[in-house]
């Protein structure tokens, strides 16, 4: 059995928008301090603060037993890295995933970002998965179908060559973390559950330089490409409405740090 579909009144997807955007300004917090030879800890501790310090709480600490704020999932790592000790690297890319619990319903989005000097090629995954993105949360408007958002997000990417992760999906989201449906980054036009107002749900593109296929790290959590290169990975939350889904974070904060940066 699926989880439930929950459908979201407009008081509900606002409190919704506050923790996207919490979830922003967090992730913006971040980019001031991805650089060379800072760790991932240093990174999830600086999260942590500001998070709490803005009265909200984690919304990943503890879940399912996760250790800690941030999923940080560095090159081959696709999602739910665990922040350690190691320190970044000059070409390193480095997804950052960030939930929080605010108001008792959560904000959940992620955004890959660039270590230093970038290979040319890691650059243009990281554009053409945020533009998958872009193409999922277009195809997500009331009347069409869970299926129209994996074929938009699928048909960008494997057109420019890469692998398309199978194994893990965006999902409903409210007073918990994953409500239904779940959201592949494949499929069928015209198939799946149907798309209502009041729905809301995270797409996330989790799209490989190299083949679809994945494995688990032995440390139960880190999924990492079958054949080692990079993977990339962008978050938004968005409600579903008619004509044009209403897009509830934002890489706004994010990108006027690194606009700032450069």
């Amino acid at each position: 059995m699926g989880k439930a579909i929950l459908l979201k009144t407009d008081e509900e997807v606002e409190l919704l928008r506050q923790s996207s955007l919490l979830v922003g300004k967090t992730l913006a917090e971040v980019a001031k301090r991805v650089q060379p030879g800072v760790t991932t800890l240093e990174l999830d501790e600086v999260a942590e603060t500001f998070i709490r310090d803005n009265g909200a709480v984690p919304g990943f600490k503890d879940l399912y037993g996760f250790p800690n704020t941030l999923c940080m999932s560095v090159n081959q790592q696709v999602v739910h890295g665990i922040p350690g000790d190691k320190p970044l690297e000059n070409g390193d890319i480095v997804s950052v995933d960030c939930g929080v619990l605010m108001n008792e319903f959560y904000g959940d989005s992620a955004y890959t970002f660039m270590v230093g000097e970038v290979d040319e090629a890691v650059k243009k995954l990281l554009k053409v998965t945020q533009e998958c993105l872009q193409k999922g949360i277009d195809a997500a408007v009331a009347g069409n179908r869970i299926g129209d958002i994996g074929y938009a997000v699928q048909q960008h990417a494997e057109a420019n060559g890469y692998g398309v992760v199978r194994e893990l999906v965006g999902h409903g989201l409210g007073r918990s973390l994953h409500e239904g449906p779940e959201v592949p980054n494949y499929g069928r036009r015209g198939r799946g559950a149907k798309l209502k107002e009041g729905m809301v749900l995270a797409i996330e593109p989790m799209i490989n330089l190299g083949i679809k296929a994945v494995r688990q790290d032995k440390d139960g959590w880190t999924i990492v490409t079958a054949d080692g290169a990079p993977s990339a990975h962008f978050e938004h939350d968005v409600a579903i409405r008619k004509g044009k889904a209403d897009v509830l974070s934002t890489f706004e904060y994010i990108e006027a740090v690194l606009n700032e940066k450069e």
